[in-house]
């Protein structure tokens, strides 16, 4: 029998987190077998790992939701597909389109490397809804990172947010999320401006075309000095916790702050005054359905997008790619097999 080689703990922690080895799963009627290139990390695999996100994990535990792959076999009832044909997964299964699979008492949050299993494998085995058709224009390493990372700064700027020409977008921060919306935000015509409490960060963001960069520390006054108060039309706000409240002391009348992570904590906080006065629409991304990410891989293609990878590691360096994450990359670290 023809194993696969896999990244997986033992527990919570991460415990005894090394490669082991489990067979490779024949397709079922509705079923692929990917090849896995190169998988991508984001920050919440660092949280499964080290916390388990009170999800129901199965060992041993194989993290990692975000990848890019070759087909290799299909089921018999598989269409969409056919062995050779080059893939990337979704964050989310089965969310094809619309509304997360969820309740207000259960929100959704079914995700590869979480509740399903995780893609650091040399092969996985899962229903073909779960892929979708890679862009044509980007490596394997680089079309690992769209599933959640690009994604979501689509879905928060375009398919939610409606971004037009000429408006304020402000980014925080200089992780896998945030450059991508810098990118998109640029090809839609916006005016940018991106946080950061690293001055040299900030210097590498120059590269990437930022209109306006701005140190982490005062940034709210530094905004509204440049925008003659008018603020920014969108916040991307990266950071959650108490820093919620400068995304809604930074948002224009009308404009639109977007919650996207947490490494401030998740409990969020801010001025009520802000919020009531100036109306902004206030919105939660958890990252979108199959359909969403389609249209961002054509527009991938379209506008020449292409991601920015801090760093590549191989498959048997995955602890380091971990250790890279927790010390803050610019951009999106990958793994690739």
């Amino acid at each position: 029998m023809t194993m696969a080689r896999q990244w997986s703990m033992a527990a919570i922690g991460p415990k005894d987190f090394a490669i082991r080895t489990a067979a490779i799963t024949e397709p079922g009627y509705d079923e692929v077998r990917v090849r896995t290139e190169a998988v991508s990390l984001n920050y919440r695999d660092k949280l499964v790992l080290e916390t388990g996100m009170g999800l129901p994990l199965e060992y041993p535990f194989v993290p990692a939701s975000d990848m890019a792959g070759v087909v290799e076999a299909v089921g018999p009832r598989v269409t969409r597909f056919k062995p050779g044909d080059r893939v990337i997964s979704t964050f989310m299964p089965g969310r094809i389109e619309g509304k997360g699979l969820g309740n207000a008492r259960n929100p959704p949050y079914r995700t590869l490397g979480g509740a399903h299993p995780g893609v650091l494998s040399d092969y996985v085995t899962f229903p073909a809804d779960w892929f979708v058709a890679a862009p044509k224009t980007l490596d394997a390493g680089e079309a690992s990172t769209l599933p959640c990372a690009g994604l979501t700064a689509w879905m928060a700027l375009i398919e939610s947010g409606k971004l037009k020409a000429g408006e304020k977008v402000l980014i925080q921060g200089t992780g896998g999320v945030a450059l991508f919306a810098l990118q998109i935000a640029r090809a839609h015509g916006a005016e940018t401006f991106v946080t950061s409490s690293s001055a040299e960060k900030l210097e590498r963001l120059r590269a990437l075309g930022a209109d306006h960069r701005l140190l982490r520390d005062g940034w709210v006054e530094r905004l509204l000095d440049l925008t003659d108060g008018h603020g920014a039309d969108h916040v991307l706000d990266i950071a959650g916790g108490a820093g919620f409240g400068e995304a809604l002391n930074a948002v224009a009348v009308g404009g639109r702050v977007s919650l996207i992570g947490v490494f401030e904590g998740f409990e969020i906080s801010g001025p009520a005054s802000a919020l009531l006065l100036k109306s902004p629409v206030v919105q939660g991304i958890s990252v979108g359905s199959r359909r969403a990410l389609e249209d961002f891989a054509r527009a991938v293609d379209s506008i020449g997008l292409k991601p920015v990878i801090d760093r590549r590691y191989r498959f048997e360096d995955a602890d380091k790619a971990f250790a890279h994450l927790d010390r803050g990359p610019f951009g999106k670290i990958v793994i690739e097999f």
